[in-house]
């Protein structure tokens, strides 16, 4: 979604500004998931991110998707050495018919292409100056070298830079500047951004790019600052760079919050406390925050408190400021606010941890672990890991600790555990000798166990210990990405993704790493030629899958159903282990459920579910509750919900096929193993006291109508929005608001759902209504307002 936004800003840009930085946010978010180079200045071949196709001003919404020129003019590579050699020697005396001089030197250059350059060249060269009919012209005040100018000549030449060294590009810089030649100065601007590697480099270089209004070499500069060490002195210096510039309100919050954040860790908390003051002063309400902790920092306890108190009585009550008032009070005051934290946004980590560590000293270790399971089976992060690793210490599960650990360098590999001073690797060598070692062998037995009990985290944790003692191995690396996307953890899937990409050893196979990763991002017809182009190299399980799953994630006619299920029949003919027919066998199967094959679709589940993979016990309570079987339907799920570790979806579709309080029951059950689940909100706002189908809006709305119960609806519904803003949600907000006459609040709900989805339909069918009903209101109001003004007129 974040992604998307990008790319729309960027479309719609118009100044140059605007561009190169909506552009760069577009480079830094594909760093996981771009097939080419790593660099954040390399380009995709999209004017989109061309740092180059950036420097041109202007609106063109439709150019964006377009190749730009670096694309359709490649630089030439290593092996071209020589003719680049032989391009870039001076002008020679024949083919040259003028010269710059700079004190003794002499440098030949063709005048149309020095022209060519820019338009001030073009004046002096072929305008009304002495300059245009002199074969010689003195250049030695113009604030370049000999050799800058030698340069010069070179890039009017070849629109390369070469391997010019440093100090010239420099020049070269500051001479496009004086000269206006944009195309030059795009070139070196691109070209000094692409060295900066260091610190060094970087505060050396940010003088010249703010000097000579290179945006590309500072964005470089920032960059690397930035990740270097955020409390570093260059990072301070860059921030308050960043406030001097600032002019929109925004702009000026967004620089005053990074500087009192900064100022917060770097632990001087006056000057903390004065910018989030600042912040605050220009409308960032969220800077409070940052006030309390620096004076709580200061000693001033009591005074942070009534700050978060007081956000707490004039806002609308949110999660995080019970959180955040919850650090300065004790007792039972604290644990209500950690409490009511957590029943507003149960995705906040830092109140469970608290609960966990307060049972911990009191030597509860099984509860303390029982509470961290809570947030873990919804939301799997680092931290909550490395927590629970440490209590399985105390209880001595060392296979348990080392699962975890496991676990969280996947999500991290990078992982500084006690409190940044332990990698977690370490504590793995620590921990291996307690614990039985397994063979390759003893761990694929292992990941089916875990597979089949649908225990991601387990089987993540299996994964990487066979990359352990295989590394590199890019069927591993795809596992990772599989599981880590079930949990949910994208980025880090993607970067699975790329690993296997990168350690694949076959041209079929790294073709459909590729694939996924272009799916993933959104790109479904070139997903669909690399696994077409793999399949024309060698067939392949993995290619056929991916092209089988790209078609089907469309709306299939029964043509499109049928070849689908094809492909998947040829990748079910080819090698690969159990744990990937399952999937294809259970993808079978809700293709033939789809095409009302319902008898080839249970078999295809049966199948699935003998070499087990026991999701497939979902796909045969579907065809069950198909043929009218309501009762061995539910029975499915149960068994499901039985054997699966993380159940919670297994709940919420077996309320499907049991009566109303049954459901209700599984329904909360659902919500309390993970309240990011929307259907459960969805269906309680409808209401649990008939028997309806969640469907369409309409349903909705008539069942709660009939009742009078909208206002219910959207408490039920806002419980959910607040830590999840779902699309769904939203929109069935949206309709409720509109069918009680509310049309502003009707109007936002539209808004914020289409800024998920700019295409869906009812969304922008509902925003119409709301829209036309609400200049309609506002009309009658201002003709009742003119009316009334006559009428006193008159009297």
């Amino acid at each position: 979604m974040f992604r998307r936004s990008l790319r729309a800003a960027r479309q719609h840009a118009v100044d140059v500004h605007s561009k190169i930085v909506l552009a760069s946010w577009l480079r830094f978010e594909r760093r996981q998931d771009e097939l080419v180079g790593t660099s954040a200045m390399d380009c995709c071949g999209r004017n989109l991110e061309c740092p180059r196709a950036c420097l041109v001003s202007g609106y063109d919404p439709e150019s964006v998707n377009d190749s730009c020129m670096c694309s359709r003019s490649p630089r030439v590579e290593c092996d071209d050495d020589t003719s680049i050699g032989e391009q870039e020697c001076s002008t020679s005396d024949e083919d040259g018919d003028m010269s710059f001089c700079i004190g003794d030197d002499e440098i030949r250059c063709v005048r149309y292409n020095i022209a060519l350059l820019s338009r001030p060249f073009r004046a002096l060269l072929y305008g009304g100056f002495t300059e245009s009919w002199r074969e010689k012209i003195n250049f030695s005040n113009n604030g370049i070298s000999a050799e800058g100018m030698r340069a010069a000549e070179i890039f009017s030449r070849t629109k390369r830079l070469g391997s010019f060294d440093l100090p010239i590009v420099l020049e070269l810089l500051s001479l496009t500047n004086r000269f206006f030649c944009e195309e030059m100065k795009s070139a070196c601007d691109a070209h000094l951004a692409s060295l900066i590697s260091d610190m060094e480099e970087a505060l050396v270089l940010i003088e010249y790019g703010l000097e000579e209004t290179a945006y590309l070499l500072v964005a470089a500069c920032l960059q690397i600052a930035l990740e270097e060490d955020m409390k570093s002195n260059a990072a301070v210096m860059l921030l308050e760079r960043l406030a001097e510039c600032a002019t929109e309100v925004w702009q000026k919050q967004l620089a005053y919050h990074q500087l009192g954040v900064v100022m917060l860790e770097r632990k001087e908390y006056k000057d903390a406390q004065n910018w989030f003051v600042a912040a605050v002063e220009v409308g960032h309400v969220y800077s409070s925050v940052g006030i309390a902790r620096a004076r709580c920092k200061r000693g001033h306890k009591y005074s942070a408190y009534k700050m978060m108190n007081s956000l707490v009585s004039d806002y609308k009550p949110a999660g995080w400021m019970y959180q955040e008032r919850s650090l300065y009070c004790v007792g039972k005051e604290k644990m209500m606010d950690l409490n009511t934290a957590s029943e507003l946004d149960p995705t906040l980590s830092f109140p469970y941890k608290y609960r966990a560590v307060l049972l911990v000293q009191e030597n509860r270790l099984g509860a303390a672990i029982s509470e961290l399971n809570k947030i873990i089976g919804f939301k799997v992060s680092p931290d909550c890991l490395e927590l629970r690793a440490w209590i399985s210490i105390v209880l001595e599960d060392y296979e348990g600790a080392l699962r975890d650990i496991w676990a969280l360098l996947t999500l991290d590999p990078n992982y500084i555990m006690f409190h940044g001073k332990m990698h977690g690797n370490h504590l793995v060598e620590l921990l291996h000798p307690l614990v039985q070692q397994w063979s390759q062998a003893d761990c694929w037995m292992h990941l089916y166990d875990r597979w089949s009990s649908v225990d991601d985290i387990g089987s993540l944790a299996v994964v990487h210990h066979m990359l352990a003692n295989d590394p590199g191995k890019s069927l591993l690396c795809f596992r990772q990405s599989l599981l880590l996307l079930r949990l949910n953890c994208q980025k880090a899937a993607m970067r699975c993704l790329r690993l296997a990409r990168n350690c694949s050893t076959s041209k079929h196979e790294r073709l459909v790493y590729e694939g996924w990763i272009l799916y993933d991002t959104g790109h479904r017809e070139e997903a669909l030629a690399k696994a077409e182009e793999s399949v024309s190299i060698q067939r392949s399980f993995e290619a056929f899958f991916l092209k089988a799953y790209a078609l089907a994630d469309s709306s299939l006619d029964s043509k499109s159903s049928m070849y689908v299920i094809e492909l998947l029949e040829e990748a079910l003919r080819c090698p690969s282990d159990g744990l990937r027919k399952g999937q294809a066998l259970n993808n079978l199967g809700s293709v033939y459920v789809d095409c009302d094959k319902l008898d080839l679709a249970a078999d295809c589940y049966m199948n699935a579910l003998n070499i087990k993979h026991t999701r497939a016990h979902q796909g045969l309570a579907r065809v069950y509750h198909l043929k009218n079987q309501r009762k061995a339907a539910y029975d499915e799920m149960t068994k499901l919900i039985e054997k699966a570790r993380n159940n919670a979806s297994a709940y919420e579709k077996r309320s499907e096929y049991c009566d109303r309080d049954m459901a209700k029951s599984d329904l909360s059950m659902a919500t309390q193993l993970d309240p990011l689940r929307t259907y459960t909100y969805r269906y309680r706002a409808a209401g649990m006291w008939r028997d309806i189908e969640l469907t369409t809006t309409n349903t909705f709305i008539s069942v709660l109508m009939d009742d009078h119960r909208e206002a219910e609806a959207i408490a039920e519904l806002s419980k959910a929005i607040v830590f999840k803003p779902d699309l769904q949600l939203l929109h069935l907000r949206a309709a409720f608001y509109d069918s009680m006459g509310d049309n502003i609040s009707a109007l936002q709900d539209c808004e914020a759902a289409l800024c998920l989805d700019s295409g869906h339909g009812e969304t922008i069918e509902l925003y119409n209504r709301a829209r036309k009903q609400a200049d309609e209101q506002q009309k009658r109001e201002f003709e009742n307002k003119i009316g009334i003004v006559s009428s006193l007129s008159g009297q």
